[in-house]
């Protein structure tokens, strides 16, 4: 069902079953899969992708040309999963040639209303995203991650699976799976234990890793206190991901607990 007083590009890909309420705008170059809805008044534009039985309400504003001013006009996209859920005012850009020219958002995702995403991000799966959120470009979230009402988030950071980002944080240095990130200015406050048991990982594991966690940040030098558990927690999976994103290549520190 599309409404009459939407304007939708004959060259527009609509899958079935697509829904477009009032005073819609859809460009040639995007693609609604099936079931996809607008509620109304969404503009979509640019060569972007969206996944079946996502659903983007009023206001929303999707595929607009990067707010990068080194941004030329060259060719980008953006890819949008399945089953998203994209609330009023959100505002979602393509890449740019500096970052892959390509921004990527998951499966069962939720963008509250006025979050941002900036180009050439790469979102995961099960992201929520509350209120007023902006994300900088290349800034990569990870699965299931969730952050507060008017957190930010500064360009190139990363954000681990499952952690979780308390309200009003600044986030300017990555954040550890499974990590608690607080603060002014972004400090890690420990585990998400919580979350852990949600997931139904096992309980020895998940004492293990806050064992590993307090051992890792014993002292500023990370990759001191790494090389000393350094087979110590071999056989868990979750200390081996959370000892992988410290070692990776990185644009930002890694957050880290106050110091008392």
């Amino acid at each position: 069902m599309i409404h009459n007083s939407s304007v939708i590009d004959n060259k527009a890909k609509i899958g079935k079953d697509v829904k477009i309420g009032p005073f819609s705008f859809v460009g040639p170059n995007v693609e609604l899969k099936d079931g996809v809805e607008l509620v109304s008044n969404v503009h979509i534009e640019g060569n972007t992708k969206i996944g079946k039985n996502t659903k983007i309400f009023p206001f929303a504003s999707i595929g607009t040309q990067p707010q990068d001013l080194k941004y030329k006009g060259e060719n980008n996209s953006l890819e949008i999963g399945e089953y998203n859920v994209i609330r009023e005012y959100v505002t979602i850009n393509p890449g740019t040639s500096g970052g892959g020219s390509k921004t990527i958002i998951g499966n069962n995702c939720l963008f509250m209303i006025s979050s941002h995403v900036a180009h050439d991000c790469v979102i995961g799966n099960n992201v929520v995203i509350a209120n007023n959120v902006p994300l900088g470009g290349h800034v990569t979230i990870e699965d299931s991650v969730v952050i507060g009402g008017n957190s930010a988030v500064q360009q190139f950071t990363r954000i681990g699976r499952l952690a979780m980002i308390g309200g009003m944080t600044g986030v300017l240095k990555d954040v550890i799976p499974f990590g608690l990130s607080f603060g002014n200015r972004n400090y890690l406050k420990g585990i998400n234990l919580i979350g852990l048991r949600r997931k139904k990982y096992d309980n020895k594991k998940i004492l293990e890793l806050d064992q590993a966690y307090k051992k890792i940040f014993s002292t500023n030098n990370l990759q001191e206190n790494l090389s000393k558990i350094n087979g110590e927690f071999k056989a868990n999976e979750l200390v081996q991901e959370v000892t992988k994103f410290i070692e990776k290549d990185k644009k930002r520190p890694i957050c880290t607990p106050l110091s008392e």
